[in-house]
């Protein structure tokens, strides 16, 4: 076994009622060029169809229990988690196929390197591609500017930066991610694979776009405890997400720049 091969990664997949998209989930760990990997589901006890897919898949390590929420769900999954890699791919996200293999080169080639992250594409709810995150702009500064720049499903990390942080803040329900990803870039730098690694699947059922309001309340929140300066700029990124107005002045941009870019081609 090659040292590349050596890394077992460990990928956690918390659930509920996702039997819509989690086979296609459960299928892109699968569609992998790398063996030496585990996937880990904790389904919040479904009652649709998530039971029957889970049964299908015998390499799957996976409960069907009552829990106390996403964070919790996902904390139970890393405690169990026996890989030198972490990472959790939510039950209506999905991976790149033939990604493995990178992260586990990069983790190789640079024993430094804590965590990673790369690209990621954001389709919608039938997988049609809307657009895609890509580039090495993300560090502490960035992130307490722009929360949105975190790529939740295309990161990855070490076993150790896991244990040093205790996993995922359980009081936090919608942007636990983003609390921990300022943690990690706070003490070290992230490395930056320079391809695709992942797809998030954004629809008005997803938890971000249901519960904006509160969503914004943590933001701000995570913000304090990081001692953050408010600029402007954050203030009204806060009174966009609390107040929905994000697809608002998406329109308007997409209109602006159909204007100001008419006739020049």
């Amino acid at each position: 076994m090659s040292e590349t091969n050596k890394l077992k990664i460990s990928i956690v997949t918390p659930s509920l009622n996702q039997g819509e998209y989690i086979e296609q989930t459960i299928k892109s760990v699968l569609n992998q060029d790398y063996n030496n990997y585990e996937h880990i589901i904790i389904d919040g006890a479904s009652e649709d169809k998530t039971i029957e897919i889970l049964n299908k898949y015998k390499h799957l390590r996976w409960i069907s229990e009552k829990d106390k929420g996403q964070s919790n769900a996902i904390n139970k999954g890393l405690y169990l988690a026996t890989g030198d890699i972490f990472a959790w791919l939510n039950s209506d996200d999905y991976y790149e196929n033939n990604i493995f293999l990178s992260v586990a080169e990069y983790f190789t080639i640079n024993p430094d390197c804590d965590f990673l992250y790369g690209d990621i594409t954001y389709v919608d709810k039938n997988s049609n591609i809307l657009f895609k995150i890509s580039g090495d702009s993300l560090n502490y500064k960035s992130l307490l500017i722009n929360p949105d720049l975190i790529r939740q499903p295309s990161f990855f990390w070490r076993r150790e930066a896991f244990l040093k942080f205790g996993g995922v803040d359980e009081s936090l329900n919608l942007v636990m991610d983003y609390d921990i990803f300022l943690k990690f870039t706070k003490s070290k730098t992230a490395g930056y694979l320079n391809k695709n690694l992942s797809y998030y699947r954004t629809y008005s059922d997803t938890k971000t776009l249901k519960f904006r309001k509160k969503q914004a309340i943590e933001i701000y929140k995570v913000l304090k405890r990081n001692n953050s300066e408010f600029s402007i700029k954050i203030y009204w990124f806060l009174f966009k997400r609390y107040f929905g107005l994000f697809p608002f002045f998406s329109r308007i941009g997409k209109l602006w720049n159909l204007i100001f870019n008419y006739g020049k081609k």
